[in-house]
């Protein structure tokens, strides 16, 4: 297994139960071991996985796919 880091912006802020919602969905996602939100800057989404399942691109797709406006800004 092969872990990565990956940190995502969100073009805005989200509220408590929108970060749960898309942090269960991701924990959902084949290989995502640990996603969450900076607590100091809210728009940060740091997901920790598994790269030999996984590839940054995938993640910022299904983080688009919720409806989010995304970049990857990388580790």
């Amino acid at each position: 297994m092969q872990l990565t880091d990956v940190l995502i912006h969100l073009d805005k802020n989200t509220n408590e139960l929108e970060k749960e919602n898309l942090i269960n969905q991701l924990r959902s996602v084949e290989g995502v071991i640990a996603p969450g939100f900076n607590n100091e800057k809210e728009h940060l989404l740091l997901i920790s996985y598994n790269s030999d399942i996984l590839d940054s691109l995938t993640l910022l797709n299904i983080v688009k796919s919720k409806g989010y406006t995304a970049q990857l800004i990388g580790l």
